[in-house]
Formats: structure tokens, sequence, C-alpha cells
């Protein structure tokens, strides 16, 4: 697969819950995800712009905590106009953005961004229920590997 989304080339840190051994990496990660993101998972604002051809549209917040409860780290923010926050991972000096491409090129800046919490994201009901559905096809996919 051609990896085009930030961090791949140092995407190398492996699964810290037992849940989740199947996946090998960040880029085996983003490879199965790249079969669940949809627009059902795309945030409600963005989802009549979301196509396959762009597919990481939307999906930042609901991927990088999931990202989290599998490789453990930190979930880092960047301020975008329009008042949201782009969710990335990092786990020790691992950075990577499964949905980067979302952005088409555009330079995103990966330092000095807040800490991002779940439990502030997840008050949005919907955002909750879309990492759900993210979480159980992704369990799906697994229980058949």
């Amino acid at each position: 697969m051609d990896y085009k989304f930030y961090g791949w080339e140092h995407a190398n840190v492996p699964a810290v819950t037992p849940e989740y051994q199947k996946v090998k990496n960040p880029r085996h990660l983003y490879e199965l995800l790249s079969d669940i993101w949809c627009a059902k998972t795309c945030a409600p604002r963005m989802r009549d712009e979301w196509t396959k051809e762009n597919r990481t549209l939307g999906q930042c917040s609901i991927t990088a905590f999931l990202a989290q409860d599998i490789f453990g780290g930190e979930v880092y923010g960047i301020w975008r106009p329009g008042g949201n926050y782009h969710c990335y991972n990092v786990i020790g000096d691992c950075v990577f953005d499964l949905t980067s491409e979302q952005f088409q090129g555009e330079d995103l800046c990966y330092e000095n961004n807040p800490k991002q919490f779940r439990e502030v994201h997840f008050l949005k009901e919907e955002k909750h229920l879309r990492y759900e559905y993210l979480k159980t096809e992704l369990k799906k996919i697994l229980e058949n590997m």
C-alpha cells in the first residue's frame, strides 16, 4: 500500500493492549481503517464532502482516539480555522497522523500543540457513536484475521 499520512515512515510502534495484538503498527491500522472509513464515520459537518478518494476527511478525532486505545501515547490537536482541532497521535518520539491526507498537501505543524482528551471530544454524542462504530467494525475485521 502507498502510505501518504504524516509520519508513516516511522510509524513502527506495536499494539500495547491484548485485544488489538493483531494490529501490527499504525500503517497496518491505516490499511484496516481504509476499508471502514465511510460517510457514516465522517464528522456530520463534512459528510456532504466525503468521498472514497478522500476517505480520511472528517475522521481525525475518532481515529486518533482509537489509535490511542491500540498503541497508547497521547492525542494532540492542531487548531484549525473554524474553531476545531485536528487530532493526531504521539507515542514517545513517534508522531503520526492517520488522517492527514484530507488536507491534500497543506503543511500542518505537529509541534507545541495542546493535548486532546476523549472526555471532552466525546461530550458530543454523535462523535462518541462514530468512534464506537469505528471500533466495532475494526474488531469484526480482527476477529476474522
